[in-house]
């Protein structure tokens, strides 16, 4: 009775296995896969992309900087004691007379086109104006939107098939 309530050796009793064990495996195997192929070309694509395609090099490193950061609110004033309030208020009017004191530098003139004309006899409205992006049946790719944008549009092509 009891042989045929223990597993065999090399049977598992959950047929479909550990599922989050699977998976951490499968991520950790991946990292490290990629770990592997950055030390040996992943300074060279940075590079790459840094002389490109700066825009989506700046873009990058932007979206690598947390966007959530801990600020602690202290209100300073109400720890102050009165003779420092008293001396913060006459260094504020100091530097306020002394900025009122200097005389604002204005430089005089008008301003005249620089621009060449548009081509195709565009006006220069037009000109300025962003073409409208294709309709397709997919989201948009935020992260290469932004990059195309301060790069400049480029036409995707697809590749082709295997044998094709």
């Amino acid at each position: 009775m009891e042989r045929k309530m223990t597993f065999q050796q090399g049977v598992s009793g959950n047929p479909h296995g550990n599922r989050h064990r699977t998976r951490h495996l499968l991520n950790q195997e991946f990292m490290q896969a990629l770990l592997l192929h950055f030390r040996s070309h992943g300074k060279k694509a940075i590079e790459k992309v840094a002389r490109n395609q700066p825009a989506v090099y700046v873009k990058i490193l932007a979206l690598l900087v947390p966007r959530e950061m801990q600020i602690e609110h202290t209100n300073r004033i109400k720890q102050m004691t009165d003779e420092e309030i008293e001396q913060a208020i006459e260094a504020i009017q100091t530097m306020l007379a002394a900025r009122a004191g200097e005389a604002a530098k204005v430089i005089e003139g008008t301003a005249e086109p620089a621009a060449l004309p548009a081509p195709n006899g565009q006006s220069s409205e037009a000109a300025l104006e962003p073409a409208p992006l294709p309709k397709s049946k997919h989201k948009p790719n935020r992260l290469m939107l932004e990059a195309d944008n301060a790069v400049g549009p480029r036409e995707r092509t697809r590749k082709s098939p295997a044998g094709g």
